[in-house]
């Protein structure tokens, strides 16, 4: 237990991006109403992703971690979860094979409903109105009522994130993971890719090992682990009123788990060491991550650490880094090097969409080859520090939108108002995202190859 803490104690420090309520009495009813609630994941679940995130830490698996940048409660439905459940699994068998290691499973999603904002107020026209801050806090219309912050969001967004658990786990444990299947869905996006030869060779490495994997007897059939797949979620945990309603404390071990998701993180607007949203993470025991921007100093990092991961174990804390493609190598040099000094465990997991975010037609967009800038960037620092690149983190869909530009099916500038309809930031489409791990892979690869080349010449 860490000292001087409960879930509650966050509220005796100044907290930031959490909305004002107008009505006090009505949020602290839906609080006790979610106090009283099931929780959404369990306490042995967080130490079993934790667990698996140690293996990361010490380079033995890969984190991929992704999702819907904001759920929305208008598009939730079970032919999205499919969709975007399907291109996850897409790429981590991709990772996996590329890698050459198991691949830790992390979703966006189940949970991802408030949003940070760069200023508490929006105009249009002569018009000004409170920040839209997610679908669990005020409504997306461009109207008063709308962006009034509600309580009863929060009943509809636990009620949400519970069918979506749901279906999830159903999904992971159901069939719909068959490693044969989903490597069936991988061939037919090579098979229709304009840049289909960068993706054969490894997509005929899957084939063969599973065709003799099927040769020697192993199936789905005689072999869960070929029909079955572990998945996790996370969400960026802006409002804490939320977060200490469903903190429970383990019957097991007496610590205490926010039961919100397996995994929350802290954003790199609200990391300040002596406020609310740092307050609130030292306590529980979840894994949780860290969002390392720009503005983040070495000392500032090793602050942090010391708060949010004192025992110093690995799997606790991954740090997620997001500079820009053209920044990247200014910034994690440094915050590598001091970490690695002092010998703190953390894994570090690159976020290349938030620093690479610009305006083109009056849409907010990504281009794809800068998303790929900063994760090639990324994996530089590390391959010259020696240190280990542990995970990606994006921001996706199983949708065929058409918010980022670029990829192999080179979308324009002049086609992102046909499918645009992400309710913040700009998402990678199913094929981007499938591409963005072939290309990882084979970065994956080749460091692996690299480093079984310097086994055997030692």
């Amino acid at each position: 237990m860490a000292q001087n803490w409960n879930s509650a104690s966050w509220r005796q420090m100044p907290g930031l991006q959490m909305p004002a309520f107008p009505d006090a009495a009505a949020l602290a009813k839906t609080e006790d109403r979610l106090a009283s609630f099931p929780p959404l994941v369990f306490a042995g679940e967080a130490r079993r992703l934790r667990e698996d995130l140690a293996r990361v830490c010490k380079g033995e698996a890969f984190l991929l971690q992704g999702g819907d940048c904001a759920e929305s409660f208008a598009e939730h439905g079970a032919d999205n979860i499919r969709d975007f459940f399907r291109a996850f699994l897409q790429m981590a068998v991709v990772l996996t094979f590329g890698a050459s290691k198991p691949v830790v499973k992390v979703g966006r999603i189940a949970g991802q409903f408030a949003k940070p904002r760069s200023s508490d107020n929006e105009t249009q026209g002569d018009v000004t109105l409170p920040s839209y801050r997610g679908d669990i806090i005020n409504g997306i219309d461009f109207d008063e009522g709308s962006r009034i912050p509600d309580p009863e969001r929060q009943i509809m967004a636990y009620r949400q994130s519970a069918a979506t658990l749901n279906l999830i786990r159903a999904f992971a444990s159901g069939g719909y993971a068959d490693l044969n299947q989903v490597h069936e869905w991988t061939l037919d996006f090579v098979k229709n890719s304009p840049q289909a030869e960068k993706y054969e060779e490894l997509a005929s490495r899957i084939t063969e090992t599973l065709d003799f994997m099927r040769a020697v007897g192993m199936n789905p059939e005689n072999n869960p682990k070929l029909r079955e797949t572990d998945f996790y979620t996370s969400h960026e945990a802006l409002l804490l009123g939320y977060e200490q309603a469903l903190t429970r404390e383990d019957s097991l071990t007496g610590e205490h788990y926010a039961t919100s998701g397996h995994m929350i993180w802290i954003g790199d607007r609200t990391r300040q060491p002596d406020h609310a949203h740092v307050e609130y993470f030292r306590g529980i025991q979840n894994p949780i991550g860290l969002k390392c921007g720009p503005s983040m100093t070495a000392d500032g990092l090793l602050e942090l650490i010391d708060i949010l991961s004192p025992e110093n174990d690995p799997g606790r804390l991954t740090l997620i880094c997001r500079f820009g493609h053209d920044k990247v190598a200014d910034h994690l040099p440094a915050l590598v090097r001091a970490v690695e000094k002092e010998g703190r465990n953390v894994i570090w997991s690159c976020d290349p969409m938030h620093g690479n975010t610009i305006s083109a037609n009056g849409y907010k967009t990504r281009p794809f080859d800068r998303v790929m800038g900063e994760v090639n960037g990324f994996f530089d620092v590390h391959e010259e520090e020696g240190t280990i690149p542990g995970g990606v983190h994006i921001e996706m869909t199983g949708q065929n939108v058409t918010e980022c530009t670029g990829g192999a099916r080179a979308i324009s500038d002049d086609d992102l108002g046909s499918r645009y309809h992400t309710h913040c930031d700009p998402r990678l489409n199913a094929d981007q995202s499938i591409e963005l791990a072939f290309l990882v892979a084979d970065r994956l690869k080749r460091m692996h190859r690299a480093s079984n080349g310097s086994r055997v010449a030692a």
